[in-house]
């Protein structure tokens, strides 16, 4: 007849027992006291569903095995806070389960005697959230981060690194694809700016190994044109060391025009001209060479044509000009520093995720369609607010051409010229008489006739 269970109540054990063992369902104080156990026994062992207590308030309760916390169970560290629910093996958290941190960080998949190890899908106190492979603790092999700012990146992982191939999708709608070292891009890669500058090429600790320093104008420091006559502009992108940048396309590069306003400095005395300069709209733009300019009219020469129907296109003034300016995506370029004559704006960023250059305090109107009317019968120029007298280029490999652009005739109010109008007959009262007025032409109808 088989043995029945009987209870004993004794100094640390209180329950049911069986063949002088405990056995059945029971209550076990440790001799230590720390320890509290209340659950099922087996032949003098924990085995089955039990709870222990620890005197520090942290405890588990689940599934024992032979007297070890064996199977499914909840663990709860009273001095972290943390808490893990999910399988066990000899005491150890292994296998899959769901730990959660008290400072918010979570993570849910697989462990290996305590530590991250295999598929698991972390969220860590900054808000970031890893789908991935995990190697003791550390992120390491293939997966998926999606950081809190919106930036993704998708590929290899070593001890927490960013390390091997990979794709980096930023919240801009930029895209990095190649390779990495230490978190940062290196090695053969391709960024695809939102801008839509392109480099491909190799990077070296985040930053491309040979990239553009540098805008070169092609044909000389000085280019001679004059009003009515259409010109062209060559730039490259060059490295410090002088050496053409082939592998960039895409960023946008501006070119405008302006007159160098530089001197102009009027005394108290010099009423006149103080009171021209201050009513100005338009104030002087610095340059990084030393002196400043004001913006001048640019156009962009286009040649007329009809349609079947013996119409001509909306897009071309009756003059046969345009606005100089070459149609780009929204967004694609912002005002930048100023720059002088045919000068451009600066380059990268020092993140080189920028690719943007400008030039003056203009709007960003790099996709307007506004078109000029024509010139009127005395060959002013209706000029208005909203027109952007600027010229936009997408650099493919490294270089871009401006091409067909003129000076447009000053508007009759172009306060620049009135400025040095007035300087002129400043120093011509200085000047001892003998010269008559008529042996100087005027200089507005010189800058009207020739600009350079």
């Amino acid at each position: 007849m088989a043995a029945k269970h009987q209870q004993r109540i004794s100094r640390h054990y209180c329950g049911e027992v069986k063949n002088l063992a405990r056995d059945g369902f029971g209550e076990y104080v440790y001799p230590n006291g720390f320890f509290r156990y209340e659950g099922k026994w087996k032949m003098g062992k924990k085995h089955g569903h039990g709870k222990l207590l620890m005197k520090d308030g942290s405890f588990y309760e689940g599934e024992f095995v032979n007297g070890e916390i064996e199977g499914n169970g909840l663990r709860y560290w009273a001095r972290s806070g943390d808490s893990y629910s999910g399988q066990f093996k000899s005491g150890e958290v292994h296998g899959c389960g769901v730990m959660q941190y008290a400072s918010g960080e979570k993570f849910e998949g697989e462990y290996r005697y305590g530590l991250r190890e295999g598929h698991g899908l972390f969220l860590d106190k900054e808000g970031h959230t890893y789908e991935g492979s995990f190697h003791e603790n550390k992120k390491h092999g293939e997966g998926v981060m999606n950081y809190r700012n919106g930036n993704q990146y998708e590929g290899d992982w070593l001890l927490d690194q960013r390390q091997g191939h990979g794709v980096m999708r930023f919240e801009d709608g930029s895209i990095y694809e190649g390779q990495w070292r230490n978190n940062l891009f290196n090695g053969q890669g391709t960024m695809m700016h939102c801008s839509g500058v392109v480099r491909e090429g190799l990077w070296m600790n985040g930053s491309p190994s040979g990239a553009a320093s540098k805008i070169v104008i092609e044909g000389g420091d000085v280019l001679e044109t004059f009003q009515g006559s259409p010109f062209s502009v060559e730039v490259h992108l060059q490295t410090d060391g002088g050496e053409m940048v082939t592998a960039e396309n895409g960023r946008v590069l501006q070119i405008c025009v302006g007159v160098r306003f530089d001197g102009y400095r009027p005394t108290s005395s010099s009423s006149n001209l103080l009171k021209l300069i201050e009513d100005m709209e338009e104030k002087p733009i610095p340059t990084p060479f030393g002196f400043e300019f004001i913006s001048y009219p640019l156009m962009e020469r286009s040649f007329e044509r009809k349609d079947s129907r013996g119409v001509a296109p909306p897009s071309v003034a009756k003059s046969g000009f345009a606005q100089a300016g070459s149609p780009v995506p929204e967004g694609g370029w912002e005002p930048g520093s100023g720059s002088y004559s045919m000068g451009l704006g600066g380059g990268g960023t020092p993140s080189y995720l920028d690719g943007k250059t400008g030039c003056g305090d203009q709007s960003d109107n790099g996709g307007s369609t506004t078109m000029i009317e024509s010139f009127s019968e005395t060959g002013n120029l209706a000029l208005q607010e909203e027109v952007s007298y600027s010229a936009n280029q997408r650099v493919e490999a490294g270089q871009a051409r401006f091409q067909n652009l003129m000076l447009a005739p000053p508007p009759p109010d172009y306060k620049p010229y009135l400025v040095m109008d007035e300087l002129e007959k400043q120093k011509a009262a200085k000047k001892p008489a003998g010269k008559g007025p008529s042996e100087r032409a005027p200089l507005s109808q010189e800058k009207g006739s020739d600009s350079k």
